[in-house]
C-alpha cells in the first residue's frame, strides 16, 4: 500500500472543503427553519460534492498506486477499493 501523498490531493481537500460548507449552509438552513426544498437542494450539493471528492480519491489510487505496483498485490487493492465505490 501507498502511503505518500499524490498531487490530487490538494484538488481532493478543496472539494471536501467546499462540502464541508454546503453542509454548515444545512445546518444553519434547518436552524432558520428554511424551506425544505431550499434545504433539499443544498444536501444535494452537498452529496454531489462528496460523491465527486470520492469518485477523485478513488481515480486517482487506481491511477497512481494500483498501476504502479510490481508485486501483483493491484488485484487485491483494487478489491478493496471498489467497496467504497
Amino acid at each position: 500500500m501507498s502511503n505518500h501523498a499524490h498531487e490530487s490531493h490538494p484538488q481532493i481537500m478543496a472539494r471536501l472543503k467546499r462540502a464541508h460548507g454546503h453542509l454548515a449552509k444545512v445546518i444553519a438552513m434547518l436552524e432558520g427553519q428554511a424551506p425544505c426544498s431550499d434545504v433539499a437542494q443544498q444536501l444535494f450539493a452537498v452529496e454531489k460534492a462528496v460523491t465527486n471528492a470520492k469518485r477523485a480519491l478513488i481515480h486517482d489510487h487506481i491511477e497512481h498506486c494500483l498501476s504502479s505496483d510490481d508485486d501483483g498485490s493491484g488485484i487485491e487493492e483494487f478489491k478493496a477499493i471498489t467497496k467504497y465505490l
